[in-house]
């Protein structure tokens, strides 16, 4: 009987020093117990990695004071990597590995539904649920074994979420949207008037809806403009004599 090292897609296959004996038949025994704790501590490797990228990533949510923070985005990076070693460890001869990562992906996207809330006519949270995504991507790759990969991946995130905000609120600053309610008196302003007042100001009304309601008009502008000429025209509005309240 020969011995030969591991090629086939078992992770202590992978381990340097382990290796499995081959009968002259050709076929291939269960693990001996010396190569167990070889798979063990590799294992144990690849949880504490995904417990780390997890808890950067999620330490920024946090620190943000976002839905999904350190404690989620942990539990989705490690549970990820433990499903995708359970996914190769378990796979039979006849069975596809690559199976579960497709339910990996199913799972994660109902976890990333649940922290976007639609505000009016604008949602939140989509930056949080691509954060969820990205970990359980990371975390199959630590779970694979793509070690460079997954940590030159990890080091991008981070850049995204950490360096690029500032840059994001530069560019939202020169087209900044926002909602304004209205209540005026039409006794003493027009609807065309209100909307020369926007005009005025350098804004750009992309919608509006009116009522009436007690003597007054109810209306409802979504502006979009330089974050200036918006609170230019806020403190116009507020100090109107025909405007009774102004809500932003």
């Amino acid at each position: 009987m020969g011995s030969r090292q591991c090629d086939g897609p078992r992770t202590a296959c992978l381990v340097t020093g382990c290796s499995e004996s081959v009968s002259e038949d050709g076929s291939t025994p269960p693990p001996s117990t010396s190569t167990i704790p070889c798979m063990t501590s590799e294992y144990l490797l690849r949880l504490a990695i995904a417990a780390l990228v997890g808890a950067t990533l999620g330490a920024e949510r946090e620190f943000r004071d976002k839905a999904a923070g350190l404690r989620t985005v942990m539990l989705i990076c490690i549970g990820s990597c433990l499903f995708t070693i359970f996914g190769a460890e378990l796979a039979s001869d006849t069975s596809d590995p690559t199976r579960i990562t497709s339910a990996i992906v199913s799972g994660v996207g109902f976890l990333g539904a649940g922290v976007i809330f639609r505000r009016g006519r604008h949602s939140t949270g989509i930056t949080t649920a691509a954060t969820i995504w990205c970990a359980a991507a990371l975390g199959m790759g630590i779970g694979g074994g793509v070690y460079a990969l997954t940590l030159t991946a990890a080091a991008a995130v981070l850049v995204v979420l950490w360096l690029l905000p500032p840059v994001e609120r530069i560019i939202d600053n020169q087209q900044e949207v926002k909602t304004y309610e209205l209540k005026t008196d039409l006794s003493e302003i027009s609807i065309e008037d209100v909307h020369k007042h926007f005009d005025s100001a350098g804004l750009k009304v992309l919608h509006c809806e009116h009522g009436k309601r007690d003597g007054l008009m109810t209306s409802e502008f979504e502006v979009v403009g330089r974050h200036d000429a918006h609170t230019t025209l806020t403190h116009a509005l507020i100090t109107a004599s025909w405007t009774y309240s102004v809500d932003t």
